[in-house]
């Protein structure tokens, strides 16, 4: 243990041991202020969410924020909403009402869609049941959008033709045709169609350009809209669906398209989190979202549509049908942890484990000052023995080992004193020891007179100072 405690005080020791703390301290640091890398799964492929998403992270990536986004892409929103059930993301892009992950809540919708059919006046195609044995266009083909029109459709009693069915439809069918977006006004005015339908956000610029095609149409120059009334009554049998209105003039203003307030559903494109995710984290992506979404519209106008969910309390927020995550309403609400709330735990059990430590080292130290005090006491103690056993022999052999003895103990006691701090009363004590021993064994030489030998052990143990009579 005393040779331990020598070696643990050594200079380069204490050196290297504030080394590796530091080193410690220093990683401990980096670890904290590193980034949190998320993996976020987005689809679908040709949509607008995957240019929102990069919009996002590199938006993150050039501000330095503590978030960072790893993209990986789909080509089907069902697949997103997989990688986020098995946890192969902790974000991705759903679209509830085709695929919902049962671990997901909802931050941000990117994308509100309404389910918009619209046809030249003169059809007469207002309502879902006027759709019976029509053909509608479509501009993008998506499994997405079709699984809601069909859904739709069956709730009035509809079903969707087969995509080779030709010649008139059957009663109680509905054909979906893909045309190109600069055919659609030709399509129209042949009859090869009877009205357009689209799942898309209202105010997008294609929207705008399909009832600017409709109106192209129409000889009248009017459009019709199919609403959908009692939209509140489908919602509550298709939860993931949502009410959208489309206010009158939401196309134009003159004339005016819509004449009036249109009701129709929709579905939403939405980011959602792992609902393992902190609270903490998923704030911190919320309030990073909505902050530089005016610089990630720069990239893309997508980034225009991203809005908050909407809920009336934190209950309602937190146990809707579409729930939101804890860590959104946190920043909705404007009650994110501070720095201190969200690392208490961590703060107290340092604090708990450092003063444990601190008083371990305390200890430590103490026990080394006392083995050091001990080993120059056990010397002084050694000293004052060899000043009576000198005082008791007339041996001049053993007088001559008892005064080197006595200089390799002076020696220890002095290198003791050059390497560790010592108490000025015990390096005191030790030397009136080893003045009294030498000053001792000179007097038992001098009262023998041993032979030739005695000037010289004389002289090797003479002490600074008067002489001894």
């Amino acid at each position: 243990m005393r040779r331990f405690g020598t070696l643990l005080l050594r200079p380069e020791i204490v050196f290297l041991i504030l080394a590796i703390g530091l080193g410690l301290a220093a990683a401990g640091a980096y670890w904290a202020s590193r980034a949190t890398v998320l993996t976020v799964a987005v689809a679908p492929r040709d949509g607008t969410e995957p240019a929102v998403i990069q919009a996002y992270a590199d938006a993150l990536a050039k501000r330095h924020k503590e978030i960072r986004l790893k993209i990986l892409p789909f080509d089907d929103v069902r697949d997103s909403a997989e990688a986020l059930r098995d946890g192969r993301a902790d974000l991705a892009v759903v679209r509830p009402d085709v695929a919902l992950p049962d671990n997901g809540l909802t931050l941000a919708i990117l994308r509100d869609q309404a389910m918009i059919i619209a046809s030249p006046e003169a059809s007469g195609i207002t309502t879902f049941p006027d759709l019976d044995r029509k053909r509608l266009a479509i501009l993008a083909h998506r499994d997405a959008d079709e699984t809601l029109i069909k859904a739709m459709l069956a709730h009035y009693g509809l079903t969707l033709a087969g995509p080779d069915s030709t010649g008139p439809l059957p009663p109680r069918q509905v054909a979906l045709v893909e045309v190109g977006e600069a055919d659609l006004t030709a399509a129209l005015t042949r009859k090869q169609v009877d009205a357009v339908v689209s799942v898309i956000a209202p105010t997008a610029p294609t929207a705008q350009r399909i009832v600017e095609s409709v109106q192209a149409a129409s000889r009248t120059g009017k459009v019709a809209f199919v609403d959908v009334e009692n939209a509140d009554a489908i919602v509550a049998r298709m939860p993931r669906l949502q009410m959208v209105s489309m206010p009158a003039e939401t196309f134009g203003g003159s004339p005016k398209v819509p004449e009036a307030d249109v009701h129709t559903v929709g579905a939403s494109y939405r980011l959602m989190a792992r609902s393992s995710l902190p609270r903490s984290v998923a704030a911190d992506v919320t309030q990073h979202l909505f902050e530089l979404r005016s610089g990630m519209a720069n990239a893309t106008a997508a980034a225009d549509y991203v809005q908050a969910p909407a809920y009336e309390s934190t209950a309602g927020a937190t146990s809707a049908r579409l729930p939101i995550h804890p860590g959104a309403v946190d920043y909705f609400e404007r009650e994110q942890q501070s720095f201190v709330e969200r690392y208490e735990t961590w703060i107290y059990l340092v604090a708990f484990l450092g003063g444990g430590i601190g008083s371990g080292v305390a200890w430590v130290g103490q026990r080394l000052s006392r083995l050091r005090r001990e080993r120059i006491e056990e010397a002084t103690d050694r000293l004052l023995a060899i000043r009576q056993e000198a005082q008791d022999s007339p041996d001049p052999e053993r007088l001559i080992t008892l005064a080197r003895e006595i200089d390799d103990l002076a020696g220890d006691i002095a290198r003791h004193a050059l390497e560790r701090p010592t108490e000025a009363r015990t390096l005191s004590a030790a030397a009136i020891a080893i003045d009294a021993a030498r000053s001792t064994i000179k007097r038992a030489i001098a009262a023998g007179r041993h032979g030739d030998d005695a000037p010289a052990l004389a002289g090797q143990t003479v002490a600074s100072g008067p002489e001894t009579a």
